[in-house]
């Protein structure tokens, strides 16, 4: 049977080749590909990400070939991205425990999580593999969002492989069981976005006319202190690709990775690749 994959957008923008890159590997080989935002909204591209004329202020350079701006923006003006899953619909919501008699009410959301994420990642339908896709999107909509976190959670949980790339790495520095607060990614091997390529100014976001400015948060230190002893973050600096596997989780640093990133998500999936990059 084909492999199903359940890929995360944001709604505030995803980088097009980051998208498209994993998307390309998935389709190679048959599998069925679902999508799901934070709202339900359909995802699109960020402008950029689909010009092959715009330079990245931090490399210097361009980071889209015209071919690769060409089939982004195909996929992202086609219907392939309309109607994707509302995560809200998929995971319920945490209480707040503040709530009126808080122990009923967490022993009903544990009830509904327990049903939800065992229909998604063990039920009959289930899914063999998470990818959240970067842009600075994420940053907005998905870094924080506690019900993409059990998400993330239920996958590792049953041993399936999760793909993240560029800030949505974020994601899995902050998906934490609320008993022991301890990052998912203590103790792995990750790559992310490093500090050398974060914007200094102009740091956008679809859906607001608001200029970040640079990002929020440096993912790089994040990463640095989430993977802790025994852990690390590898930021490949100056190389034209850092993509590692350190099982379960494949982590792509940025755009030029997305390609490689997919790969080696469907290597882990058909030939079993635990590690590489470290």
């Amino acid at each position: 049977m084909s492999k199903k994959i359940l890929v995360v957008l944001s709604e505030y923008g995803y980088w097009g080749e980051e998208l498209l890159g994993p998307l390309a590997a998935f389709d190679r080989e048959g599998y069925r590909v679902d999508f799901v935002t934070a709202t339900g909204k359909r995802a699109h591209a960020l402008p950029p990400s689909l010009d092959p004329g715009y330079v990245d202020p931090p490399l210097g350079r361009g980071v889209t070939t015209p071919a690769v701006a060409v089939a982004a923006r195909e996929l992202d003006e086609s219907d392939r991205l309309d109607s994707p899953l509302d995560l809200r619909e998929l995971i319920p919501d945490r209480p707040y425990a503040s709530v009126s008699e808080p122990l009923r009410a967490m022993e009903k959301y544990y009830r509904e999580l327990a049903a939800a994420t065992d229909e998604l990642v063990a039920g009959k339908d289930a899914y063999d593999a998470l990818t959240i896709v970067g842009g600075s999107g994420p940053i907005v909509d998905l870094a924080n969002n506690g019900r993409l976190h059990e998400l993330i959670l239920a996958f590792v949980r049953v041993d399936k492989p999760v793909l993240a790339e560029c800030y949505g790495v974020a994601c899995l520095a902050f998906a934490r069981d609320w008993e022991d607060r301890a990052s998912i990614i203590a103790g792995k091997h990750v790559t992310g976005h490093c500090k050398e390529y974060d914007y200094k100014d102009g740091t956008g976001f679809l859906q607001t006319d608001f200029n970040m400015g640079p990002p929020p948060y440096p993912l790089e230190y994040i990463l640095r202190d989430a993977t802790g002893p025994g852990g690390r973050y590898i930021g490949n600096v100056g190389k034209e690709r850092s993509v590692v596997v350190d099982y379960p989780f494949v982590t792509g640093r940025s755009t030029p990775d997305s390609f490689l990133s997919g790969q080696k998500l469907v290597e882990v999936l058909e030939s079993g690749l635990r590690r590489f990059g470290w």
